[in-house]
């Protein structure tokens, strides 16, 4: 299990944002978030990589107790995920090879000659070994998320959060953009992506949540898909309180 939320509630600042989640994720799924603006879908995904606490419930990610994660261990787990961004997030000064060797140095990749392979590997797993010498503004939007892609693929993540990650894109570049994630996704790394355009859910299947009224519920079924089986296991105990294990302000 990559993901296990049990009766997990999510504030910003004093406003319940959802509570009662019970959310699971395993390897090779992808499973889509839908529901309004506003709604939690973004939350969610940050819950997932610590940028937003979680109230309460039990939840783990990657075997890290999320309610007790130290800040200074945080980015351990972030290392671990891969995250695609709706805006993309290019350093726009620096080329294609520029911006992921940026990433590989700043996660430990000390030996110029293994990142060159490794960006030259992410680049011909998106289909864009082409542009590695191009600047971000040379390239269109959907160039643009694939590049993205290629980044979160760098540290050979266990799983990618994709927040709107076809949002910025017209419908046919978003269906590339999605197909893509689901190649992926085939390969056995697990996908958890938000999206408003339903149309590809029906044509890319997957897990469905949907989010509203401050709740989090599978509906599967409405885009055709087979309803998860219910999760048996219990859930995530708590770790000891100790100093070492508290959460740092």
């Amino acid at each position: 299990m990559l993901i296990n939320y049990k009766n997990v509630t999510l504030c910003q600042k004093e406003h319940t944002v959802l509570k009662g989640i019970d959310f699971q994720a395993r390897e090779g799924e992808f499973i889509y978030l839908i529901g309004k603006v506003g709604s939690g879908k973004t939350s969610l995904l940050k819950s997932f990589y610590g940028e937003l606490d979680i109230h309460s419930g039990n939840a783990d990610v990657l075997g890290v107790d999320m309610t007790r994660v130290k800040r200074k261990h945080i980015q351990a787990l972030r290392r671990r995920l891969g995250i695609v961004f709706q805006d993309f997030q290019l350093l726009t000064d620096r080329n294609v090879q520029q911006n992921l060797d940026f990433v590989l140095k700043s996660t430990g990749w000390n030996k110029r000659k293994e990142r060159d392979t490794r960006i030259r590997e992410v680049l011909e797993q998106t289909g864009m070994t082409d542009k590695i010498n191009h600047m971000p503004y040379e390239m269109s939007g959907g160039e643009q998320q694939r590049i993205c892609i290629a980044r979160a693929l760098l540290n050979r993540p266990a799983m990618i959060i994709a927040d709107e990650a076809t949002g910025n894109l017209d419908y046919e570049t978003g269906k590339h953009t999605t197909a893509l994630l689901h190649q992926i996704c085939n390969s056995g790394t697990t996908v958890i992506m938000s999206t408003h355009n339903e149309r590809l859910i029906r044509e890319f299947p997957g897990i469905v949540y949907r989010c509203g009224d401050r709740q989090l519920t599978e509906c599967s079924e409405e885009f055709g898909t087979a309803p998860r089986q219910q999760d048996t296991a219990q859930p995530v105990p708590a770790e000891p309180d100790t100093s070492e294990n508290q959460k740092e302000n």
